[in-house]
């Protein structure tokens, strides 16, 4: 196993830090708590870099606020000292991690995303259906309130199996632990280390429905996932295995709504997107959500997000209707 070698001096480093809030900027210059920060950038950089260079470092608390998304979802945000933190810690340990993640793992990855997944999802149902001549099944899954699941001891001992280095298994566990919905559960959606940790975890059911049970197309995207075989028989004893699995190792399992076992040919839903073997298209609850946002709020950017989505599938006509649907919104204005 491929070890971390970046230093704990490396990763507090002043440098490092400005670096970190250089990548943090972008989008947030306007806001209260970011100017406020930045009028004394230099100070507070410093302040930091002593408080954790001599050990005396604390994560603080977080504000909590609920977005719908499209469901609600409970948002964390830390404070902006120690999200500049996470950055810290993101710039450095994201590209060793990104080497041990498998390529077909799409989320929060630098040259991945929703649009290369989809079509990822798309080569290889036509792989595995060899060109349309034999049916192929999809085993497709979601893991039950993820984020709020995830064991903190169980992070922490993946994490140090890779990290050597005591001071950053110490920062590392600062942040985990400074977050819980649970004893020793859970990690807030708002944190950029969360996406990292995140990956991190389901990276060790990555490794084993490849390398242990020899699933030769499968995608993941945060955590939802889907296996492809022309055997459903073998599909039924992948999702066997990846129950227990998740169960013993990762202290995880299964929304029990979200499991089934279906043929492309009667269309897959990944991503928002219902996937035929010719065609995806979009799924009729998303659909619903776009029209009810663009009547909301007809700005020109909204239906332009929208129309830039629905280019990826087969929507010409949706199209349209979000078109004839932004005119007729912003006349109502």
């Amino acid at each position: 196993m491929i070890k971390y070698q970046g230093t704990y001096e490396e990763m507090v480093s002043v440098e490092n830090l400005l670096a970190a809030w250089q990548e943090f900027l972008p989008g947030k210059r306007a806001k209260r708590d970011v100017a406020a920060f930045g009028a004394n950038l230099l100070d507070n950089v410093i302040e930091l870099h002593e408080d954790l260079a001599t050990g005396h470092y604390r994560h603080g608390g977080y504000a909590h606020f609920r977005v719908a998304d499209p469901k609600p979802r409970d948002i964390h945000k830390a404070s902006i000292r120690d999200r500049l933190l996470h950055h810290a810690i993101h710039r450095q340990l994201y590209p060793f991690f990104d080497r041990m993640f498998i390529a077909d793992s799409f989320s929060c990855r630098v040259g991945k995303g929703t649009h290369a997944a989809l079509d990822r999802f798309r080569r290889m149902a036509w792989k595995e259906s060899r060109n349309g001549s034999r049916t192929c099944w999809a085993l497709k899954c979601d893991v039950r309130k993820f984020f709020a699941s995830v064991d903190h001891a169980i992070l922490r001992r993946i994490l140090t199996e890779y990290v050597l280095d005591k001071k950053i298994a110490g920062l590392l566990e600062e942040v985990i632990e400074s977050f819980e919905v649970a004893p020793g559960k859970g990690l807030p959606l708002g944190n950029l280390t969360s996406q990292l940790f995140a990956n991190v975890y389901l990276n060790e059911l990555d490794q084993f429905v490849k390398h242990f049970l020899k699933a030769k197309r499968y995608i993941r995207y945060a955590d939802d996932f889907v296996v492809f075989s022309y055997d459903r028989q073998f599909l039924n004893t992948v999702l066997s295995s990846i129950r227990v699995f998740l169960r013993d190792r990762l202290a995880l399992e299964f929304h029990p709504d979200k499991i089934f076992i279906k043929t492309i040919a009667s269309g897959v839903d990944f991503l928002g997107w219902v996937h035929c073997p010719d065609y995806r298209t979009l799924r009729t609850a998303t659909k619903r959500r776009m029209f009810r946002r663009i009547n909301e709020s007809p700005a020109a950017e909204t239906p332009a997000s929208y129309l830039g989505m629905l280019s990826h599938g087969d929507a010409f006509k949706i199209s349209q209707d979000v078109r004839n649907a932004a005119w007729l919104a912003g006349d109502r204005q």
